[in-house]
C-alpha cells in the first residue's frame, strides 16, 4: 500500500505540473513519457468531460509509476472512498467576540507600548537630541 500512495502522489503530482508546462507553451520541454501521456489526455479529452479525462490519465500515470516502484501486479485504489458524514459531538470552532476597547479620559493612557506602556519618543525629538549631543562634542573638543 506505500508503494501505491506513494505512486499514487507522485502520479497526481505530475500531472498538474505537466499540464501547466502545457498550458504555458513548455510541451516540448517535458520528456517523452510526460509528452506521451498529455497527447493521451488531449484524445480523451474529446471523448469525455475535463475531471473524468484527468482522472484516466492520472490512473494510467499512476499504473506506469507503480510498476516501475517495484509493484506487483495490479495497482491497488488508493483514492479515498466517500463515506457517509460522520456524526458526532464535536462542535465547530468559533472566534471569540473581540473584546470593546475602553474609553480614557488620559490621553496618553490608552497608549501601549511593549509592557511598559510608555509613549514613544517622536522622530523629531531624538534628531534634536542627537544634534545637540553633536555640537555639545564639538565644542568640549575644541
Amino acid at each position: 500500500m506505500l508503494i501505491a500512495r506513494r505512486a499514487d502522489t507522485r502520479a497526481r503530482a505530475d500531472f498538474a505540473t505537466w499540464k501547466m508546462m502545457a498550458k504555458l507553451n513548455g510541451f516540448s520541454a517535458l520528456p517523452p513519457e510526460a509528452q506521451n501521456f498529455l497527447s493521451g489526455y488531449k484524445t480523451l479529452l474529446e471523448q469525455m468531460g475535463e475531471d473524468d479525462a484527468t482522472e484516466a490519465t492520472i490512473t494510467e500515470v499512476y499504473k506506469a509509476y507503480y510498476a516501475e516502484m517495484g509493484g506487483g501486479g495490479t495497482p491497488p485504489d488508493v483514492r479515498p472512498r466517500t463515506s457517509e458524514p460522520v456524526t458526532d459531538n464535536v462542535t465547530a470552532f468559533r472566534r471569540p467576540a473581540p473584546k470593546p476597547k475602553a474609553k480614557t479620559s488620559n490621553r496618553f493612557a490608552g497608549t501601549s507600548i511593549g509592557s511598559s506602556g510608555k509613549r514613544p519618543l517622536p522622530v523629531a525629538l531624538i534628531f534634536a537630541c542627537l544634534v545637540v549631543v553633536y555640537v555639545a562634542i564639538r565644542m568640549l573638543w575644541k
